[in-house]
């Protein structure tokens, strides 16, 4: 299985980028992971809320394909605990998917086509963080649940 992670805008925070590339590579280790960035709308200021998401939601969708399984970060998406989700992507793997695609959107969440054509929700916590933040969270997050999948020392309990 591979897994891509689909973002709207890059990360400009030096810092963070650093801490997002030392997760890819420890990754690297255990699956195919592969960040697909996204750039942010030209002219954004000039579009309405809705004719933003639309756009974006546009260029999501190129980025898929029929067979992807796609996981929208949501604020209302379903919560797991760290060994939750490790259970729940070997649970994917096991199903034998090709590809598991996660996206976190532009600042005001998806486009209606966008939603309808997810297959599930995923909220990394009840609290806002920025997109920036949220990138880093999340492939800490997938690594740590490879780590909990082969019974490494890196998560305690």
């Amino acid at each position: 299985m591979n897994i891509q992670l689909v973002a709207i805008g890059k990360t400009d925070n030096k810092a963070l980028q650093a801490l997002i590339d030392e997760y890819v590579k420890r990754l690297s280790f255990y699956i195919k992971f592969d960040i697909t960035i996204i750039q942010d709308l030209k002219n954004s200021k000039n579009l309405s809320e809705i004719q933003q998401k639309e756009k974006e939601g546009e260029l999501i969708l190129s980025k898929i394909v029929s067979t992807d399984y796609l996981i929208l970060l949501d604020e209302n998406g379903k919560t797991f605990s760290s060994v939750g989700f490790s259970n729940e992507l070997q649970k994917k793997m096991n199903a034998g998917l090709k590809t598991l695609v996660f996206v976190i959107g532009g600042p005001y969440g998806f486009s209606e086509s966008v939603y309808l054509r997810a297959n599930s929700k995923l909220s990394l916590s009840l609290m806002t963080f920025s997109h920036q933040m949220v990138r880093l969270f999340f492939i800490e997050q997938v690594y740590r649940s490879f780590t909990i999948l082969k019974n490494e020392p890196y998560h305690h309990q």
